[in-house]
């Protein structure tokens, strides 16, 4: 064999040997944790239209968002590059469940979720608020449970869930997304929306002849945490709950949530008195 054909084939080798340490780190690595490190890159999803969580520039692809931002420092602090895959809140839960993501932020911890996928601590607390159509009076979740009271939500969602609690006797118009429940309130065919405050607030700064944002008593307040692929090692799972506890006593989940709140047109002292993220 010629010298040049023997380097050839000892540099493929070579090359294939690297190849499979690589695969081995990876698949065989003692945590979780460990197999995402070593990857190099920490992979999220995040929704085009889903401003202030998740915002995708239609001019050059960039991304913005309080989530963003809180996913970019979590990278950071592990030394890894951001992946971002672009998804629905809908199908958030498949794509972990698929391995194509390692974590999503912005779940509520639903039943029906829950059964399915494994979540981190509270990354911050919302409310669940109703934006009525004008003229409509209501300050109790008792004052919208009445069969003449037609009420939108996203089916699915942890709006349905609330409406579900708070309104069973309400005609609830189960539909696809947040956005076709906004475009039945504002066509007058339902009465009411049910949203969770952070975008009830950005959907009143963009459209404040919307209607009339509410926030029933008694306050219901429900939590945005991460999500996290089933499986039995935690190690990771609980590192992010652990990290995501530091931010928060840090100061920096706040300052990221009110810094992407500006952005839609919303500010702090827009918030109801006495309602703390």
């Amino acid at each position: 064999m010629k010298r040049r054909q023997f380097n050839k084939l000892m540099g493929i080798g070579a090359g294939a040997l690297a190849s499979t340490l690589t695969m081995a780190r990876l698949g065989f690595a003692a945590s979780s944790l460990e197999r995402i490190k070593a990857s190099g890159t920490l992979r999220i999803g995040a929704v085009a239209d889903g401003a202030p969580y998740y915002q995708k520039s239609l001019a050059d692809g960039t991304w913005r968002g309080f989530y963003i931002d809180i996913c970019k420092k979590l990278a950071t602090d592990l030394g890894l590059q951001l992946s971002i895959t672009e998804t629905t809140w809908g199908n958030s839960v498949l794509d972990l469940q698929a391995n194509k993501i390692d974590v999503f932020f912005g779940l509520n911890p639903t039943p029906e979720r829950q059964k399915v996928i494994d979540f981190s601590g509270p990354v911050f607390r919302n409310a669940f608020t109703l934006i009525t159509r004008k003229g409509m009076e209501g300050k109790t979740w008792e004052d919208f449970d009445k069969p003449t009271m037609r009420i939108a939500v996203d089916a699915g969602s942890s709006h349905d869930s609330a409406i579900t609690r708070h309104a069973p006797k309400a005609e609830v118009s189960r539909l696809k997304s947040a956005s076709d429940a906004t475009a039945a309130l504002q066509a007058g065919r339902v009465d009411a929306q049910c949203l969770v405050l952070v975008l009830a607030m950005t959907l009143r700064a963009k459209n404040p002849s919307i209607g009339t944002l509410i926030l029933p008593a008694p306050l219901d307040a429900t939590t945005s945490n991460a999500g996290f692929r089933r499986e039995e090692d935690a190690s990771w799972r609980e590192h992010v709950t652990n990290w995501i506890v530091a931010q928060r006593d840090s100061g920096f989940v706040k300052d990221a949530i009110m810094r992407n709140m500006a952005l839609v047109g919303v500010k702090q002292s827009d918030f109801p008195d006495g309602f703390e993220i």
